[in-house]
């Protein structure tokens, strides 16, 4: 993507935030970690645990993650920052234990402009969930659960 020629300085593309907890985590977060007086747009995504999967009711997720995870998440926010021209990106993942309706990816991305802050967030969100070394657990309603290879 070519950087916008109206900016009065280059996009600083800092990683405000990047990591994997097993505590909750707020989009709300994220955006304030991406605040820059460059950016005149903040794209954010919440991936909330869902209650249905494959036609199938769910009533809760685990998910496990490698040691390494937390390295894989910081490296896939760097690349993205490096691919768009963005000033600011904020990442989290959950691991653990997550009920129905609790934030399990949490992201924000500020840039000059929303076209730049969305394709970057998309890029984003594809890469944590391509890349990150994470198991999930879903949980169904008749106490029975399936492993799935990450999130």
């Amino acid at each position: 993507m070519n950087e916008p020629s109206e900016r009065l300085g280059a996009p600083a593309r800092r990683i405000a935030l990047a990591a994997v907890r097993d505590k909750d985590i707020d989009v709300l977060e994220c955006a304030e970690a991406v605040a820059d007086e460059a950016a005149g747009a903040v794209v954010t995504f919440g991936g909330v645990v869902r209650n249905h999967d494959a036609g199938r009711g769910v009533t809760g997720i685990e998910y496990v993650a490698h040691p390494a995870a937390d390295a894989v998440v910081r490296q896939v926010a760097s690349d993205v920052a490096v691919q768009f021209p963005i000033d600011a990106i904020a990442v989290l993942h959950r691991v653990g234990t997550l009920k129905v309706g609790e934030v399990a990816l949490a992201a924000a991305v500020s840039a000059a402009h929303r076209a730049e802050a969305f394709e970057a967030t998309a890029e984003l969100v594809e890469e944590v969930k391509r890349r990150l070394p994470v198991w999930k657990r879903q949980v169904f309603p008749d106490g029975s659960h399936e492993w799935s290879g990450s999130s």
